[in-house]
This record gives structure tokens, sequence and C-alpha cells, in this order.
């Protein structure tokens, strides 16, 4: 279940990414480049974060479940 809700949210930061910010209606040229490359880039950080923040999690989630196993063995 952790792992579906990580899923929809990287699908929904990297959909929410997709074509041109508010901030950015109105300019032309290179400002308009500067402008959704900046976007671009902040996108990419915030899915790495989420991405970073999944890893962890699972890490955390198995080593739970390995001192579980470990516990709850019958000698």
């Amino acid at each position: 279940a952790i792992l579906v809700v990580f899923l929809i949210w990287v699908i929904w930061g990297i959909a929410q990414g997709g074509g041109t910010p508010e901030q950015c209606r109105g300019r032309t040229g290179d400002d308009l480049d500067l402008c959704d490359s900046a976007s671009d880039a902040g996108t990419a950080i915030g899915v790495g974060l989420v991405i970073a923040l999944w890893a962890a999690v699972d890490v955390i989630l198995g080593i739970t479940y390995g001192i579980y196993r470990l516990n709850t063995r019958r000698t």
C-alpha cells in the first residue's frame, strides 16, 4: 500500500510540472525559456525528494520487518 501511495505521488508531481506555469505566462523569448527551465528544475528536485523519502521509508519498513521476524521466530 505504501508503494502505491508513493507511486501516485511521483506521477502526480510529474504531471503537475508539465506545461507552462502560471508565473511564466506573458513572458517571451529568453525570459520564458528561463522561467520554464526553472520550473522543470523545481519539478525534478521535488520528484527526487519524494523518491528519496520513498527509499528511506522502504529501508525503515524493511528493518522493522526484519526485527519483527527475528523476534517472533521459534527457537
